[in-house]
């Protein structure tokens, strides 16, 4: 993997272990010479992200609708700041850029942009790793919700066993690595979009 996208939050949160953590996946990424693509602001776990990795010697892309940078939470410290016009285009963006994505803690935006991608790999679009890190437990809701999902037949074991989750950056990594997609597809395939 030579990209990871990382979603979080734009805030910090109640927990300090988000933003060591946050600064911690940047660090890991630089160390492994995998590039961070991210939203490309300077403000909470996202700043911390890109930060860690910056200090690191890494190189961060940034993708940030003009209207945002307006509101002046551009991160100007980056490798490079892809401005795009729209939340849409920031996530396709984010996506064609990547080998993979990773999910800190956030909010609506974060579990919007990690569904977006989990469906797009569910219909076959694409064939990488999607995974959470799993700080403190902060997704275990979540992930008890995909289980229910899958038991009550809404979703497929081999869709919800897409979601790669672990606590520890390293061993998430690693799964993302080792991942291979599913090939059942969910009802079309790609050249039919």
């Amino acid at each position: 993997m030579k990209r990871i996208t990382v979603f979080c939050a734009s805030s910090f949160g109640t927990d300090k272990i988000y933003e060591e953590q946050a600064v911690l996946v940047g660090k890991t990424l630089a160390e492994q010479n995998i590039e961070l693509v991210y939203g490309g602001a300077n403000v909470g776990l996202m700043g911390a992200v890109a930060d860690g990795a910056l200090q690191a010697g890494g190189k961060v892309i940034g993708v940030l609708p003009d209207f945002l940078r307006s509101k002046e939470i551009a991160h100007l410290g980056l490798t490079e700041l892809i401005l795009v016009e729209s939340m849409h285009e920031r996530k396709t963006k984010m996506s064609d850029l990547c080998d993979g994505v990773i999910a800190l803690p956030g909010g609506f935006g974060t579990l919007e942009e990690l569904f977006e991608m989990l469906t797009w790999a569910q219909l076959g679009l694409h064939k990488k790793p999607i995974a959470i890190l799993n700080i403190n437990g902060f997704y275990d809701a979540l992930i008890t919700l995909l289980e229910t999902m899958t038991e009550k037949g809404l979703l497929k074991e081999v869709n919800q066993k897409m979601l790669l989750v672990s606590d520890n950056i390293d061993d998430l990594l690693y799964q993302m690595k080792n991942y291979t997609a599913p090939t059942v597809g969910k009802w079309i395939e790609k050249k039919e979009v």
